[in-house]
């Protein structure tokens, strides 16, 4: 949410109360962890989380994603998330029949994309961490996805995100905003990454940003785009084309589509949408809808786009998809200015020094 978007003024005053509440629990309970009163657990091993300080839309799935790449030919590596909106709870392993309902879309789209790579999901990670241990004692270095709230847990580095069009420096409590932890909460990053700017970032709008940011002694500060690939069937995997002869029916269930409709804007001759909530998970009923949609769209070149996160909450319906030109999207972070190498040598200086 863009808490400066006129149409939502109404809603936010008289959501406000709620927020001063709940901002009002968050500053106590971080100031417990601050002076010790509740307790930080340390592991003997190389943590890395990616967090934000917003409640999603900000990029950690694809962040998490470039750090595997990185990683994963080098150490014996492992994710862990919480598994938001799976149907099961506690400590869960990836396996080879796991899906999506049994450990969460994101963490599923990871085990996927990199089956290789031990992909863990548990809501209590400091209960989840000596589990996965246990399950793969020659874990190197562990990557949290999504837990710079979960501070029970003491990662090694901590990479916060944030969205470049709507820096946590501009938004506000939830629910009348997207904060979920308070702005202060940064300094405890040591890597600040704004994510989703444009390609074109001028290093006037680069130092408007850092001003505004201010980021400590000890932080870094970086700044990414989106690369978009080439977009690939569902089912089959063959790649498909888009553009200005295309038109597109966009479905997804994501917290900020708005890049994905910008990108369509340039690239399409024109799309249409149907939009989900976040972490929705498909029905049957949902695709008949996709379906009809799509089929009621005149043009002779056309097709059906999603997300990789939706994805795999669609490909429980493979039969049905399969003779649809039902295709998704893939995208990942690319740093601007020429520093995604000095990025992956804090990373990579962070595990080879870690004692």
């Amino acid at each position: 949410m863009n808490f400066n978007f006129p149409l939502l003024r109404p809603i936010r005053i008289l959501l406000f109360p709620f927020s001063l509440i709940y901002a009002s629990i968050v500053i106590v309970r971080n100031w417990c962890f601050d002076k010790k009163i509740l307790a930080s657990t340390s592991f003997n091993l190389p943590v890395i989380c990616i967090g934000n300080l917003a409640a999603g839309g900000t990029g950690k799935s694809p962040m998490v994603e470039l750090l595997i790449r990185l990683l994963k030919d080098r150490y014996a590596i492992a994710v862990l998330s919480r598994g938001y909106k799976r149907k099961t709870r506690g400590y869960a392993l990836a396996g080879n029949s796991t899906t999506a309902l049994d450990i969460g879309d994101e963490p599923m789209q990871f085990h996927s994309k990199f089956p290789d790579v031990a992909v863990a999901v548990g809501e209590e990670r400091i209960v989840a961490i000596p589990q996965l241990l246990h399950d793969r004692p020659a874990t190197r270095a562990i990557i949290l996805d999504d837990a710079f709230q979960h501070r029970a847990v003491k990662a090694g580095l901590n990479v916060l995100l944030t969205d470049c069009s709507n820096l946590f420096t501009r938004d506000w409590w939830l629910p009348s905003g997207d904060l979920r932890d308070a702005p202060s909460s940064y300094r405890r990053a040591d890597v600040v990454i704004v994510t989703k700017c444009p390609d074109d970032l001028t290093d006037d709008q680069r130092r408007a940003i850092a001003i505004e940011i201010a980021p400590q002694p000890h932080q870094q500060l970086y700044f990414s785009a989106i690369n978009h690939g080439t977009p690939y069937h569902i089912t089959r995997q063959t790649t498909g084309i888009i553009d200005e002869e295309v038109e597109v029916l966009l479905v997804t269930g994501i917290a900020n589509p708005a890049p994905l409709k910008r990108w369509l804007n340039e690239h399409s001759r024109t799309y249409y949408e149907l939009a989900y909530g976040d972490h929705h998970i498909f029905t049957i009923d949902d695709l008949q809808t996709i379906i009809r949609r799509f089929s009621g769209i005149a043009a002779e070149k056309k097709l059906i786009l999603t997300t990789e996160k939706d994805a795999v909450r669609l490909i429980k319906f493979r039969q049905e998809l399969e003779g649809w030109p039902f295709y998704v999207l893939p995208i990942a972070p690319k740093f601007l200015f020429g520093e995604e190498d000095r990025f992956a040598d804090v990373i990579l200086q962070f595990i080879n020094e870690f004692k």
